[in-house]
């Protein structure tokens, strides 16, 4: 952007009026919680298609799996969240909910759905409560090293990630999913 440009935006906010540096904490708090708006947009969508995808799905096939080396149904959805919390929790420096909680490998279709929305509520909850030094700190991740902010959005890819194989596992048993028209 054109300083000339910049400095108008800047004056039809009124921020002349302040100093350089509030001018600079303005900028970086309006960045941030625009940056936790698009995460939490993210993450409520990805909740809704999630929800969407395992009430599809009838109670008696959450053990199904299509190959014997395969996770089940059921173990799909738990490993998102022992995984999605874990890794937000290790790198993001929070209390991880499931650090003293030992999951069943199977779990029937109402403790899954239970425990998929407490994962989303960490979530969120996270997004809503790191600082922006938080959300900007560096953290290593699959080889490389990237600000936690980021982090959130590898989680959700993990999780499409799995959704996917789960409208498989759907389609395998003649379920035809619904709720996968754009984002």
């Amino acid at each position: 952007m054109k300083r000339s440009n910049f400095l108008k935006k800047l004056g039809s906010l009124g921020l002349f009026t302040l100093g350089a540096s509030q001018v600079a904490n303005a900028a970086t708090l309006r960045e941030t919680e625009q940056l936790r708006k698009e995460l939490l947009a993210a993450w409520q969508r990805s909740e809704k298609m999630t929800l969407t995808n395992v009430e599809q799905m009838p109670p008696e096939l959450f053990t199904f799996r299509y190959t014997e080396e395969a996770m089940t149904f059921s173990e799909q959805w738990r490993h998102c969240v022992v995984y999605t919390c874990g890794q937000l929790a290790s790198r993001a420096g929070l209390k991880n909910p499931y650090q003293d909680v030992k999951l069943p490998v199977q779990m029937p279709k109402e403790d899954v759905i239970k425990e998929l929305k407490n994962m989303y509520t960490f979530v969120r909850q996270s997004i809503q409560e790191l600082s922006i030094e938080q959300l900007c700190t560096e953290c290593n991740f699959a080889g490389d090293t990237i600000p936690v902010w980021r982090l959130f959005y590898a989680m959700e890819n993990h999780i499409i990630h799995h959704r996917g194989q789960c409208i498989v596992y759907l389609r395998l048993n003649g379920v035809i999913p619904k709720g996968y028209y754009g984002w």
